[in-house]
């Protein structure tokens, strides 16, 4: 897949989890751009994982069940970075 459709795609699946997810996010669109994109191949690989039981590197595609993976994936990686980047007072 292109360059654009990773944008696209990154762009649609970020906002998307972003909107889903609880809570406040900060970052602007860079960074949901960002998170969908690693989303999209969290999403790939699990996909992949359950399919063939083999773990593998890949990204969800510009389809409807693509974004919907990338999406779950998205959420996946917000939760993840909000554990990374949690302070304690």
């Amino acid at each position: 897949m292109n360059i654009i459709a990773w944008i696209v795609l990154g762009l649609i699946a970020g906002a998307i989890g972003k909107a889903i997810y609880p809570g406040h996010q900060g970052g602007g669109i860079l960074a949901t751009m960002l998170l969908g994109i690693v989303g999209a191949f969290i999403g790939g690989s699990l996909f992949s994982l359950i399919q063939t039981g083999s773990l593998s590197l890949v990204g969800a595609s510009l389809s409807i069940p693509g974004v919907i993976v990338a999406v779950i994936g998205s959420i996946i990686a917000i939760f993840l970075w909000g554990l990374l980047t949690r302070r304690t007072v």
